[in-house]
């Protein structure tokens, strides 16, 4: 396992048996994601802002994700604040620790801005390349004595393909819930799809907009995607969503979700659909996979 995270640019790497993973420490987002020198990411290892159309490459969600009602939620009588995905996308991580495989990102529970979320509870955030893999993980921890917490979280990455139409997105077969989300927010509308497993199941030509997709129906949750001579299989075991997303043709994003964006009407912060609950004093881990292959 080699490691960068001097550099002073403000880029962490990370690199084992050709897998090389960069990080950048604003917002604790991965921008390249190569093997042998192949680029898996939507402008992959170019970190610069593009003249237009999506600018990320991995954006990291939470403590909720997608978007809240008017950029705000009751919780408990606090108001949480913030625009799509959470605060942790423009957060400036401290240089990383060191795992044996890998790397962690930590917000401390006295940085977590109280209007982005209202009670002690830290991340942890970890990088590892293990057999081949990357495997990113979740990690937090409620310090507080008396009350159960809630977060919603996931990553956000976007991956190249030469045309959406052309590539190929294999689901396994099971029980997928698609919910919709006309404007991103939930109007209670779902549609179910026993599915016997093989090519994308869903219109893609109404991308931009986004496939909602609960896969807890799902028992072997390992997605498939191709083109081009490159393929990344995804280990989703531990997620209950996954969000498919593209406002171009050279990209698609496939999104481990642990929650789901706002309702029309809202609901309070604690009763959105997906938030994950942690009682005092214990801790909630929860990661997926990728395996890059050419």
């Amino acid at each position: 396992m080699n490691f960068e995270t001097t550099r002073g640019d403000g880029v962490d790497v990370i690199e084992s048996g050709g897998l090389r993973v960069q990080i950048l420490r604003r917002g604790a987002e991965m921008f390249g994601l190569e093997l042998d020198g192949q680029g898996f990411l939507h402008r992959d290892g170019d970190p610069s802002p593009p003249a237009s159309g999506w600018a990320n490459h991995a954006t990291v969600m939470g403590y909720f994700l997608h978007r809240l009602w008017k950029e705000e939620s009751n919780y408990r009588g606090a108001i949480v604040r913030g625009g799509n995905h959470g605060f942790l996308r423009h957060f400036d991580f401290d240089e990383p620790g060191r795992l044996a495989d890998g790397l962690v990102y930590r917000v401390p529970a006295d940085r977590i801005p109280p209007d982005a979320y209202p009670l002690r509870v830290p991340l942890e955030l970890s990088y590892r390349i293990t057999a081949g893999a990357l495997r990113v993980e979740f990690s937090f921890l409620n310090e507080e004595p008396d009350l159960v917490a809630h977060v919603s979280f996931g990553l956000h990455p976007g991956f190249a393909v030469t045309r959406i139409s052309e590539a190929k997105i294999l689901l396994p077969a099971g029980r997928y819930v698609r919910h919709f989300a006309p404007g991103n927010f939930l109007d209670g509308r779902t549609e179910v799809l026993e599915y016997s497993g093989g090519g994308f199941p869903y219109p893609i030509n109404e991308l931009p907009g986004s496939f909602l997709v609960g896969i807890e129906g799902v028992p072997d949750r390992k997605f498939l995607l191709e083109d081009s001579g490159r393929s990344l299989e995804f280990d989703f075991s531990e997620v209950p969503y996954v969000t498919f997303w593209s406002d171009a043709e050279n990209f698609v994003c496939i999104e481990p979700c642990w929650g789901m964006p706002d309702s029309n009407p809202p609901v309070a912060f604690e009763n959105k659909l997906g938030i994950q609950p942690i009682l005092p004093g214990t801790r909630l881990t929860r990661g997926f996979s990728l395996r890059p292959s050419l």
